[in-house]
Parts: C-alpha cells; structure tokens; sequence
C-alpha cells in the first residue's frame, strides 16, 4: 500500500536536471564514521536511494542535511534495510512489496514524486548456501512481478530502479568472470532473470554511459580486491527509455571509501517537480 506524503509536503520548486545516486551503505553508522554527511554535501544528489542501512530510522540525520529521508527497516536489527532521501518531499511511498516474507527484510522502497517513481532495491545475496540462493531465487520472482506492475501503472511518470543487485549481469561486469561461473552473483539462472528483468521495459542506463568500458561497483574485503581492482559491477541504476535518454553524466565513486561498494551517480535531464 502507498502511503501519502501530502500532508508533509515541503516547499517544492523546479528542477530541470535530477541527480540521482544509489549507494549500498554496509551499515549506515559505519558510513557516518566515514563521513558520509560530507560526502553528501560534496556530491549534492537530488535523490539517495541507499541499501544495507543496517538501522532503524534516523531521519534526523538526513534532515540536517536538507533531506526528506523514508525508511524501510528490516524486523532484525542491524541488518539489511533500505531508504531513500530527498530534497524535495514526494506524494506518496510504499514500504516494500506486500509480501511479508520479504518485507520483513526491508528490501524495496517506491517514492513517487510528480514525475518520477524511484525503487530503491536491495535483492539478497545468496553466497551462504541453498538456502538463502533459494530465498533468493523467491524474491527475483516476486519483484519481477512487482516491476512490472510498477511500470504497467505509471502512467505519464518516468522510473528508475536502482540498487544492489547482488548479479553481475555479463563478463565485462566482473573481474575473473571465468572463475565465478557456478558461483551466486554469477549464476546463468541469475544473469538470465536480469535479462528478462530489463526485457520488462528497462534499460541499464549505467551501462549505456559506460560503453564497453569495465568498471566495477563492489569489491571484496579479502586480499587485495580493492587495490588490485578485483571486483564486481553488482549496483546498477535501471531506467525507462525515455529517461535513460536523457541521463547526461555518470560517476562511480571509488575514491571515497564510504563501504566496500562505490556510489553510482547519474544525472538526467528531467523535471523532478
């Protein structure tokens, strides 16, 4: 169910650029230890839309820094979790995907503005073994469902869904592709759903900005994954056509070390009010 936000409208004006960044946080106390409040004034995003935030609500925070934050926490503190701040106040949100086996690990956010609908995403890893793989699996079916009732009712909005993925889509989206082949993340039976994924009406608008260029979103924490550029492109930002045409500047954000995954920032040229 949607939630209104009208009531609580704050004052809104023209934006004809939208700057829209996802950033899987790995816990967003640890984020704030590294400056992620001066990293967002740095970096400026219209729209946040962030993962694995690991607390309960703390919009506080966020309003200090001029943001409406929505917050949909998983049951288990300390784990999982996404939200989504912004500048401007939307009209309406709905906490995840009315299935409660998946909700109650906050994985799906939709903020609506005037124009825009954002999903900020979270689909579980499947790294620990069957069971979780097959939890995963689960939820991949039921988003799919979700996304595409999502875009059969948008109507004159445009949307974006972004997010940790935890699937790298093809060869170019990770190191030693040849090596992960049977392993989750890189799964046939998982890169196959992201293609039908987009298939829905998607394009990976990050990718399209990038070209043929290999560049990576999260690396591991073991060895020298890091410095030596072993890692994985598991964060994307999926758009409708007509935005994606419109997205003029990308940034993956691998300077700052806010987490062990990098910020993925797009701009479009788009009204977000």
């Amino acid at each position: 169910m949607f939630h209104s936000t009208k009531k609580e409208r704050l004052p809104t004006w023209y934006i004809d650029t939208v700057h829209v960044t996802t950033l899987n946080l790995n816990g967003l106390r640890s984020a704030i230890q590294k400056d992620l409040s001066g990293w967002i004034t740095r970096n400026d995003p219209d729209i946040l839309l962030m993962q694995e935030v690991r607390a309960f609500p703390h919009p506080e925070f966020f309003d200090e820094l001029g943001y409406q934050a929505h917050w949909h926490a998983a049951e288990k503190p300390g784990y999982s979790g996404v939200a989504v701040a912004s500048k401007i106040s939307p009209r309406s949100v709905k906490y995840g995907m009315d299935r409660p086996e998946f909700d109650v690990e906050g994985r799906v956010l939709t903020v609506e503005f005037d124009h825009l609908t954002v999903v900020s995403a979270y689909v579980p890893s499947g790294s620990s073994g069957e069971v979780r793989q097959a939890f995963k699996y689960r939820f991949m079916d039921v988003f799919f469902e979700y996304t595409r009732e999502l875009l059969a009712g948008l109507g004159d909005r445009q949307l974006i869904v972004a997010g940790d993925f935890n699937i790298a889509h093809h060869p170019i989206d990770l190191k030693n592709w040849k090596a992960n082949q049977k392993n989750s993340g890189f799964l046939p039976e998982e890169r196959a759903w992201l293609t039908r994924y987009l298939e829905l009406g998607l394009l990976d608008t990050h990718r399209r900005r990038l070209g043929e260029t290999a560049e990576y979103t999260w690396w591991s924490n073991r060895g020298q994954a890091f410095a030596n550029n072993v890692g994985w492109r598991l964060d994307y930002q999926f758009s409708t056509p007509m935005l994606a045409e419109k997205a003029h500047f990308h940034h993956t954000d691998r300077e700052n070390r806010l987490s062990d995954h990098a910020a993925v920032s797009m701009k479009y040229q788009f009204p977000l009010t």
